[in-house]
Formats: C-alpha cells, sequence, structure tokens
C-alpha cells in the first residue's frame, strides 16, 4: 500500500489548543477532512474541482491566532468544507491556492473558471463564536 505524503496537517482548535478530534490534511492533489475517536468520519475533495477559496477571522479567532478557511469545490458529496479554527489560515489558504492551480495545471484544465457555483451556504452566515465547540448532538466527543 502506498503512503501518502501531506504537504500541510492541522487539527480543529479550541482556545488555539488542538483538543480536537477534527483533523485536516493537505495532499498533492486532495484535501481530507476526518473527525470523531470512536465513530470516524473521513471525507475528501479533490484539488482540481475547488472553485473558491474564502477566509474569515472573528475577533476570537484572531485573539488565539486561528481562521477559518471555507472551501468551495463541485464536489457533489461535499461542495463545502470550512476548514475551522486552523492556525495560521492566511498560510493555509495560499497553500491550498498553490495546490488547486498545479492540480488544474497537471489536469489542463482552465474552462472550469467560466462556471459559476451554485449559491450555497457561506462562511459568513455562521452566526456562532468559532472558538467555542459546535453542540451537534452527535455520538463523538468532538
Amino acid at each position: 500500500m502506498q503512503s501518502i505524503e501531506f504537504l500541510w496537517k492541522d487539527r480543529k482548535r479550541h482556545l488555539g489548543l488542538p483538543l480536537s478530534f477534527t483533523r485536516y490534511s493537505l495532499s498533492e492533489d486532495r484535501l481530507f477532512y476526518e473527525r470523531g475517536l470512536l465513530n470516524l468520519k473521513a471525507d475528501e475533495v479533490l484539488l482540481y474541482r475547488v472553485q473558491d477559496l474564502e477566509l474569515t477571522m472573528t475577533l476570537g479567532q484572531r485573539i488565539f491566532g486561528v481562521g477559518t478557511v471555507c472551501v468551495h469545490s463541485s464536489d457533489k458529496s461535499i461542495p463545502h468544507l470550512d476548514l475551522k479554527n486552523v492556525k495560521n489560515p492566511r498560510e493555509v489558504k495560499e497553500l491550498i491556492h498553490r495546490s488547486v492551480e498545479e492540480a488544474k495545471n497537471r489536469r489542463r484544465m482552465r474552462a472550469t473558471e467560466l462556471l459559476g457555483r451554485e449559491d450555497g451556504p457561506s462562511c459568513h452566515e455562521e452566526d456562532d463564536l468559532d472558538f467555542i465547540p459546535e453542540e451537534d448532538g452527535g455520538d463523538d466527543l468532538d
């Protein structure tokens, strides 16, 4: 079995500390999302499908040195992925941007830029404080 080499890895942070079971990672061609301790949910977005990146940093996030990178893609299973409370969010957004461009160049894709994305949820529509743990009613610790 071939091992995946990651360009970046981080966890969702609470109060600036990686005390979470939500993990994010970036490889040469995919962005991975993994959540859970006992019940694991894993998903991935192919980088060539990414249409837009967005960065938000609330006052609370800025205090703790974290931010949210929103990834909008044409992927059917996960069209909107929020990388919540990641450290150095500006650098992460730029790294993802460069990786997306390289993935599209490898596939010789440019026509997709002319296609608009559907109006889905935006990072700005959330009114909660991102550094406070979410209450999702799930059976996991995150």
